[in-house]
């Protein structure tokens, strides 16, 4: 079997996000890291691999992004992946969820893997989307916000979070899986796997080099744009009761509520 986990480059979670009024797009210039969602996906491959049910033979970790997306494949393969896949190309600059997708799933048309692990969301975006994308480009079947996932005979049967519960749900392979961070605890990568890890094969290639149609991605090749960014409005800070005779507290908070018809 082969596993293929789609990784991401996102602003380091002590990072303040913001939008570049110009762009409209997530700024990027601060400090980057590792998607913390997709640490799930490679520690759910790691598992199915190291549980022995089936032949696990390579981990791929698979990112899109510019060339310091290289440091993200790094952290995966320091967390087990065996070799990394970055698709790099100024023509991918802009791209949405949709040309996105299409342009992983050309890669991973190039890897055939057995499995798509990825996390169910990025820290950035948080579009909760990709997987359902890239599955819809290799006619794959998809699920997500899987928290449980046990493999055997060409079949995973997985468990998923649904929004009354959890729902069980037996999958055929090859298939694309968007796990939830309650699937698992992604361990720390040793420091003889940290120092390794730019020794393993990083495999760089260009749109041209998996088939990518130049307008189907970037800007041009996106379905959505953000055509204006507004900050929510500022809301009245609360009115704090101070407690110093609890007989009139109670009677200041009962007349604000009666006030606002809550009582």
């Amino acid at each position: 079997m082969k596993i293929c986990c789609l990784v991401k480059e996102v602003p380091d979670a002590a990072v303040q996000k913001r939008i570049d009024p110009g762009t409209k797009r997530l700024d990027r210039s601060g400090e980057r890291n590792l998607n913390p969602f997709d640490t799930h996906g490679i520690e759910a491959a790691m598992q199915i691999r190291e549980g022995g049910e089936v032949q696990v033979d390579e981990i791929v970790a698979v990112t899109m992004g510019p060339d310091t997306a290289a440091r993200a494949l790094h952290k995966a393969v320091a967390l087990g992946a065996d070799r990394s896949v970055h698709l790099s190309d100024d023509a991918l600059a802009g791209s949405d969820v949709c040309a996105t997708g299409y342009a992983l799933a050309k890669v991973l048309e190039s890897e055939s893997p057995d499995l798509v692990l990825l996390g169910q969301q990025s820290d950035d975006g948080e579009c909760y989307t990709i997987g359902a994308v890239v599955a819809d480009h290799l006619k794959m079947p998809s699920l997500t916000q899987v928290i449980q996932m046990d493999v055997s005979d060409g079949k995973l049967r997985c468990q998923r979070q649904a929004e009354y519960g959890y729902d069980t749900v037996d999958i055929e392979l090859p298939a694309v899986i968007s796990v939830g961070d309650a699937i698992n605890e992604p361990r720390y990568p040793s420091l003889k796997a940290i120092m390794g890890a730019k020794k393993k094969p990083l495999d760089t290639k260009a749109t041209g080099d998996v088939g990518i149609e130049a307008d189907k991605v970037g800007e041009a090749g996106s379905q959505t744009a953000v055509l204006a960014i507004n900050p929510p409005a500022e809301k009245a800070a609360g009115e704090v009761i101070e407690d110093e005779d609890t007989a009139e507290t109670v009677e200041k908070i009962i007349a604000k509520l009666e006030e606002r018809k809550l009582i």
